[in-house]
């Protein structure tokens, strides 16, 4: 299950922090009588019974009249990419403020629902709120491989280690990928990819190969046709992402012409430091290579803020997003399909260029 993302909103002192404070059962946020207390977003990762896993996040009061009250405004503003729903605190005749915020709250489709001090006590009260009003993509059902694998299937991940792996660990769409065949009762080996002829050579029934879209190359030369074969990243796109749009947006990097914009959207913050960087490095390398082009590449990295002027980029690639929510992912790929720039994700774009994207796409649609 996907945790919740619930944004706290409302006026200065209207006792955001307060409810917080309540549903955690533990003092997160600073109580005081003084308006602006809340500066910066404060995030609490919790498990809220009858609702799940969640992140709580306060938020600093609209109707502040601080010196640092736009920049304040400004960082509420941007939570609004990130929660899946909101909480708004509001008087019993609701300001101007809280008028203007929910009427924003409308128009960007947010789930949401009032309440006032006193209700905020009760917290059973606003705990059934919140799972009346969540929305139904947090309920629903993760499919990751559920619909293509069965018990007994044997599955090959390839994870190559260099020197973009994270030292001691596994990253987060491996992880996800080994739990969810351990739940439907399918056998994972885990291997680098000088691993794999060896181990296919003797193993003849295995079903699926899934591998970093790094190693696409490579990998798709040792894997017989008759074994079906994608990627952690594409498995990622078409789990949070917007994945017709992804495919039908791979044909604009034929399209790319010479001083060509590409704008990557990674949503890690990780080190840029590595030599070897997905993102920064081996994907533009291929894609100007694919190309013959000289394009311009630009970084967004986290939740950064995108771009001004989206129409001047010729593609957009965003990577897998395992570190996010689907709501943060839809969010950044609406404003850029509503600038009409072709977004497409990192593993379509590889397979892409590597000439293999209708293969490691076709499991998706006859299964295994």
């Amino acid at each position: 299950m996907e945790r919740l993302y619930i944004g706290i909103y409302g006026g200065v002192n209207s006792g955001k922090s307060t409810l917080i404070n309540r549903l955690a059962g533990q003092d997160i946020a600073i109580v005081a009588p003084q308006a602006g207390t809340t500066t910066d977003p404060v995030r609490k990762n919790i498990e809220l019974e009858g609702v799940g896993p969640a992140v709580l996040i306060d938020t600093a009061g609209y109707g502040d009249d601080t010196a640092l009250a736009a920049r304040r405004a400004a960082k509420t503003a941007q939570t609004l990419d990130i929660v899946d729903m909101a909480v708004v605190l509001s008087a019993a005749a609701p300001t101007p403020q809280d008028t203007a915020f929910i009427e924003t709250l409308k128009q960007r489709k947010i789930p949401f629902f009032i309440i006032n001090k006193e209700q905020a006590q009760d917290r059973r009260a606003v705990l059934r709120l919140i799972q009346k009003n969540k929305p139904a993509h947090i309920s629903a059902k993760q499919v990751l491989l559920d619909d293509i694998v069965a018990a007994g299937d044997i599955v090959v991940l390839v994870t190559p280690i260099d020197a973009a792996a994270p030292q001691g660990r596994l990253i987060l769409p491996q992880a996800q990928s080994i739990r969810n065949l351990l739940d439907n009762n399918a056998v994972s080996v885990v291997l680098q990819p000088r691993q794999l002829a060896g181990f296919l050579a003797q193993n003849k029934n295995v079903k699926l190969v899934v591998t970093d879209s790094q190693a696409f190359g490579e990998v798709n030369k040792i894997v017989p046709a008759d074994i079906a074969l994608t990627s952690f990243s594409i498995l990622f796109a078409r789990l949070k992402g917007n994945f017709e749009l992804y495919l039908k947006s791979a044909g604009a990097i034929d399209k790319l012409k010479d001083g060509d914009k590409v704008l990557m959207l990674e949503s890690c913050a990780h080190s840029a430091g590595a030599c070897d960087d997905i993102g920064r490095v081996k994907l533009p390398a291929l894609l100007s290579k694919k190309t013959g082009k000289k394009l311009e590449f630009s970084i967004v990295s986290g939740l950064d803020a995108l771009p001004v002027n989206l129409r001047e980029y010729a593609l957009i690639i965003q990577c897998g997003g395992c570190m996010v929510t689907k709501q943060q992912l839809k969010t950044r790929i609406e404003a850029a399909a509503a600038a009409g720039a072709p977004v497409t994700n990192y593993g379509v774009a590889m397979a892409y260029c590597a000439g293999i994207l209708p293969r490691v796409t076709e499991v998706f649609k006859k299964g295994i």
